[in-house]
């Protein structure tokens, strides 16, 4: 594999598994200084000697809780301290919540929004200064179809994937004039560990492989041209076409 990101420093939220994991591999791999975060890290440090053992630059890895705000200023100012610098910017830690709106408590909505949209918000607006530097910044936030659609049980899930959407176009307006651009990839069913745990009646072999989405990230940062994709849904093989 080539390395078309060599020197470049890629930050991934929620990268001890799933879909975090799949494209902090894939970055890596294309030669891209990784950090990686979560909460747990026991599970970060697995990633990082998967990552090494590939041989591929060795990932910086920061714990991190994303309902903090002075945790997040932390992650960010550490990642400047490290490298002095930021190319790309992957929000994908994320949580659901899966009850009916009416036995959904304020304490569950807040907890999901504030993983999903407002984590994203304060690490964009922490990160802008390293992007705007970069020769060229991606922000790449991670949805879901929720973000473009309503599924019953799902409310504040929904919610927060909304808002997300809903920063990425206002953002992307915001920096049409700078080398960063923001996209937002809205993915169905995806075989992660919340995935299973909402939506158990979906056989594993039907959902859609987190390499899948870190396929399409590895695209996103390393084309070169004049098109710029800026919102992807990308649904399972098994699911309705044109969500």
């Amino acid at each position: 594999m080539t390395k078309p990101l060599t020197n470049k420093v890629a930050l991934v939220t929620g990268s001890s598994r799933g879909i975090g994991k799949q494209i902090a591999l894939t970055l890596a791999a294309r030669g891209a200084n990784v950090v990686l975060t979560a909460t747990n890290a026991d599970l970060l440090d697995e990633v990082a000697q998967e990552i090494t053992a590939a041989s591929s630059p060795k990932p910086l890895t920061i714990p991190a809780e994303l309902t903090d705000e002075k945790s997040i200023i932390a992650l960010v100012a550490a990642v400047e301290e490290s490298f002095g610098r930021l190319d790309i910017l992957v929000n994908n830690a994320g949580i659901t919540h899966a009850a009916q709106l009416e036995d959904t408590s304020a304490a569950d909505y807040d907890r999901v929004m504030a993983i999903n949209a407002r984590a994203p918000f304060i690490l964009c607006r922490q990160a802008l200064p390293m992007l705007k530097k970069a020769p060229r910044g991606f922000i790449i936030n991670i949805a879901s179809v929720v973000g473009v659609k309503g599924y019953p049980n799902q409310s504040a899930y929904t919610a927060s994937k909304h808002a997300l959407r809903g920063m990425s176009a206002a953002l992307a307006e915001e920096l049409a004039e700078t080398e960063i651009t923001v996209h937002l990839l809205c993915p169905g069913g995806v075989d992660t560990d919340m995935v299973s745990n909402v939506r158990p009646d979906i056989p594993k072999q039907k959902l859609i492989n987190p390499k899948e989405i870190a396929e399409i990230v590895d695209y996103l940062t390393t084309h070169k041209g004049n098109a710029i994709i800026e919102e992807i849904h990308i649904r399972r093989k098994a699911s309705n076409p044109w969500f």
